[in-house]
């Protein structure tokens, strides 16, 4: 008789009608769960129904004890390819659409993704069911995770992923039931679709994602947006220079290297170019500037700003004085625009100081840009089997990496070594100090150059010199002229 119970089997106690999920191992059964019609759930070992406890007792040869498997276990014994569905109803919502080679979880699933580290095998209690089944499973190569759409049934794909191994899983994508809204399980796509497109769902399962490995179509949307100049600011923001919007221009997560002999407007050229920034788009800057005292960045900045002085202009020229009205949404233009990040004593901020400081203005103030300057006045203390090459190198993988993980444009301004036999032209970037990991790790390099010589033209002309430029989209190598104002700080430029 026992040879002869299918799968599914109707049963009718006391007037309650129940439908009996019979589990199976080497063709022998080892449990049994039931269903209501109002699609209640139990299973023999938590039954309170006296009749149906006694159906139970009898289908498993007067045994106690049931063992946790899946459903449809026996269907899988030999197969490559299986797939793991959320329910007894989908497993076999699979079987009209063709797929015997299919399982159901015994226990449904959890709310939510343990943050937990996996226990071992005899601990894990919730998936005891995989590792009675494993000798099953050892030899599947392919597993199609076809569990509920809801939050749950991903939960329930992702517990299954980290147990059985994400490199042998895919996942299907239930096709939407409206504009909203997606079909919840197989059991729903087989009732309102038909087998037939249940089939066409298993047979484009996708490959389950892996953290750090993708595909190219996982950018495709990306790609086309590219391609159609629709990224907004992929293609750089305007330095608010056209001459040198020519040759660069400001992409979000890049790297920007600026160097120059001292006194030749480095960290003033900085300062002018994110107040157009500000001016521009709006974006706001975390600013690590080591070199100025916060009253005298101030200045410079609301002079950029406000196109006055802070002071009576010198230099034998005259212009009006910000006045008090003009200082006060000035200050607040400040506040709104810049955070700070200082050390409160007289310690060196380390990099990865900076950095950490950084994140928190990102995420607690939205910057789009972080300017350190500059690169000596920083912590650079290294272990004794690093050489300053390596930190460098190590350093700049950091600031790279945080300025593409939050699409954050770094500035870092970083003094050439001593140029004992200078002639007046402008440095390059392999001139600078500590090690040619400058050049080689950032995405843009600039050199800012002041004339000195009165007979080379006007003093306060100066030389932006775009070196380098890895994104070729968003620039190219060249020079462009400004001519700088010495009252209130701002770059004009120069055609």
């Amino acid at each position: 008789m026992l040879q002869c119970l299918s799968k599914l089997l109707p049963l009718k106690f006391c007037c309650q009608i129940a439908i009996a999920f019979t589990y199976w191992k080497k063709e022998k059964l080892v449990n049994c769960k039931y269903r209501d019609i109002l699609k209640r759930f139990w299973q023999h070992m938590n039954s309170t129904n006296h009749y149906l406890d006694q159906f139970c007792t009898y289908l498993l040869f007067q045994e106690k004890d049931t063992e946790k498997v899946f459903y449809g276990l026996d269907d899988i014994e030999g197969e490559s390819d299986i797939i793991i569905v959320e329910g007894e109803m989908d497993k076999l919502s699979m079987e009209e659409a063709g797929f015997r080679n299919c399982v159901s979880v015994p226990d449904g699933a959890p709310a939510q993704v343990s943050t937990k580290d996996l226990p071992p095998e005899d601990k894990d209690t919730k998936y005891q069911y995989l590792w009675n089944c494993k000798q099953y499973l050892k030899e599947v190569s392919r597993i199609i995770l076809a569990t509920d759409g809801d939050a749950p049934g991903q939960a329930l794909a992702e517990e299954l992923a980290r147990r059985l191994g994400r490199e042998r899983c895919w996942r299907v994508k239930w096709p939407k039931k409206d504009e909203v809204n997606h079909f919840k399980d197989a059991n729903e796509v087989l009732m309102y679709l038909g087998p037939q497109v249940l089939k066409e769902v298993i047979e484009n399962a996708e490959l389950y994602p892996i953290s750090g490995l993708f595909n190219f179509k996982d950018y495709f949307a990306e790609i086309d947006a590219y391609y159609h100049r629709s990224l907004g600011d992929g293609f750089g923001i305007s330095t608010g220079w056209r001459n040198l919007d020519e040759l660069y221009n400001v992409v979000p997560g890049e790297l920007t290297i600026v160097t120059g002999v001292p006194n030749s407007g480095k960290s003033e050229w900085i300062d002018a170019l994110i107040c157009n920034l500000n001016h521009s788009v709006g974006w706001t800057f975390a600013l690590c500037s080591m070199e100025n005292k916060v009253r005298e960045h101030a200045r410079k900045l609301l002079e950029k700003h406000i196109k006055k002085p802070f002071f009576k202009a010198g230099y034998g020229g005259y212009a009006e004085r910000m006045t008090e009205e003009e200082l006060e949404q000035g200050k607040q233009w400040l506040s709104d625009t810049f955070s700070l990040i200082r050390c409160e004593n007289d310690a060196l901020p380390s990099i990865q100081w900076v950095l950490e400081l950084a994140k928190a203005a990102v995420m607690r103030h939205g910057v789009r840009g972080l300017v350190i300057d500059p690169y000596n006045e920083l912590d650079h203390q290294r272990p004794v089997s690093l050489t300053e090459t390596e930190y460098v190198s190590q350093m700049l993988t950091k600031i790279k990496r945080f300025a593409q993980h939050h699409g954050c444009h770094v500035w870092f301004v970083a003094h050439p070594r001593q140029l004992h036999s200078w002639g007046g032209t402008p440095p390059n970037l392999y001139d600078i100090s500590g090690s040619a990991h400058f050049i080689n790790k950032c995405d843009n390099g600039i050199v800012i150059h002041r004339n000195r010589d009165p007979d080379a033209g006007p003093i306060d002309r100066v030389q932006v010199c775009v070196r380098k430029v890895r994104n070729k989209v968003a620039g190219t190598i060249g020079d462009a002229y400004l001519s700088y104002n010495r009252v209130t700080g701002e770059f004009v430029e120069i055609k």
